[in-house]
Formats: structure tokens, sequence, C-alpha cells
């Protein structure tokens, strides 16, 4: 058995029952393989990303609601996130997966372009938990999972400026969250290393400093995810899991 089907044939144990999320980036790569594995284990799901074509099958195969937004359009997020919460009764997580990555010099990537990267990466996961947080107030044991990187814990790999700076911010983001709205929410980090995923072709061969000397299937970061999405990281708040193959050793 290959480690794509071992990571998805393990059986739903149903962590999610009664759970409604949000996620977003849904429409491939992280996002996606999350918003599969929490269908799995009976979570309601609103789905967001800017790739309509994407997110509409994913949200079909999963008997999802789905909306076309762009997280750095504070007034699209709010109206998807307003009909997502009608037509789940509710919101009591959220997942933020949307990002995009940037590689270039400092002086090749321009300040046009590192507004774009923090705008996705950092602004507009801000713009959605801001979105979500009227009804998170309202749910029981509700939790905020943002997507960092392994980037955010060790930014060692040139090139990418922009991006570590955003993940960096994501990272701290989440902790202020996390000490804001506790007791009643959880917000925490998860911070992979390279995935087999659209966003890392190129790279994909630049895992020498892994001690698993490979890239991760997308369902083992959205594994990471449900632990801190479900009870049983019950007591995890504040917290940046890594889960980028011994990348960092944090």
């Amino acid at each position: 058995m290959d480690r794509e089907k071992e990571q998805t044939s393990k059986p739903a144990a149903g962590r999610l029952l009664g759970r409604r999320i949000v996620i977003t980036g849904a429409a491939s790569g992280i996002g996606r393989a999350t918003a599969q594995l929490f269908a799995a284990e009976g979570a309601a799901l609103t789905l967001l990303d800017r790739e309509a074509d994407g997110l509409t099958q994913t949200a079909s195969d999963l008997n999802a609601h789905a909306f076309a937004a762009d997280v750095t359009d504070e007034a699209s997020v709010a109206q998807a996130i307003h009909q997502g919460a009608a037509a789940m009764g509710g919101i009591d997580g959220v997942v933020n997966a949307a990002g995009v990555m940037l590689r270039g010099s400092v002086m090749e990537v321009g300040v046009a372009e590192w507004r774009r990267v923090l705008e996705i990466n950092l602004t507009g996961t801000y713009i959605v938990v801001r979105c979500c947080l009227p009804w998170l107030q309202k749910a029981t044991s509700a939790t905020i999972v943002n997507l960092g990187s392994g980037q955010s814990l060790l930014p060692n790999s040139p090139d990418r400026s922009a991006y570590s700076a955003s993940k960096g911010g994501v990272l701290n983001l989440t902790r202020a969250l996390a000490a804001e709205l506790a007791p009643a929410i959880r917000a925490n980090t998860v911070c992979p290393g390279l995935v087999d995923t659209p966003m890392a072709q190129g790279v994909q061969g630049n895992v020498g400093n892994y001690a698993l000397r490979r890239l991760a299937d997308p369902m083992e970061i959205a594994r990471a995810i449900l632990f801190l999405t479900s009870s049983e990281s019950s007591y995890v708040t504040g917290a940046a899991l890594a889960a980028d193959g011994g990348r960092s050793f944090h």
C-alpha cells in the first residue's frame, strides 16, 4: 500500500460529529485534503476559495457549502461567512489554509509582490478570523487553526523573505488570538514543511535537510489540523505544531 492510500484509508472515528467548520483554500492542496478528512469525520463544512471550479468540485464531492471568495476582500469574505453560517446553523471552527508562496531574492521581489504575499497569507487570515468571530463566540469549544510554515519557525531557506515574513506573522497572530480569545476559543498553528501540492512545484527536491527526506502528503498535514480542531487537543492553545518532516526540530 502506498503512502497516499495508507493515509486516506484509516477509518473515520467521528471526531467532528456535530461540528460546523469553515475551511479556506479548499479548492486544492492542504485545504482540499482537510475538507475531505473533516467530512469523513462528520463535520458540516463551508468551503472558501477564489478558484471557483476546483472549489465547486470539492464541495460537490463532500456535500459541503461552497462560496467563491478572495480572502483579501473583506466584503466578499463577510458575505460568504454569513451565508455559510446560515446554511450550517452556526460556526464552531475555522481552518485558514489559503495561501501563496513567492520565491525570489529581496532585490527581485518588488514592494507590490511583497504586499500581495502579506495580503493573502497574513491579512487574509486575519479577515477570515474576524468575520467568523461573531459565530465562534457563540459556540462551545470553538477552534481556530491557521497554516503557518516551517519557515515560521526557522526562516533559513533563501529567496523566501516575503513568504517567511507572512508566515511568521501568521504564527504570532495566532498566538495573540490564543491569548485574547481564551478560554472560550482555542487558536493554534500548524507549520508544514514542503508538501506535495502545486505550491511546491519546482522545489520538490529540496528536502536534504529534512530528517524524513521526503515531501509530506497533504493528508498528513490535514491530520495535524484535525488534531488541533478536535477535542483530543482540548488543553492545547497558542501552540505551533511542526509537521515538517524534521526540518526545524521544534
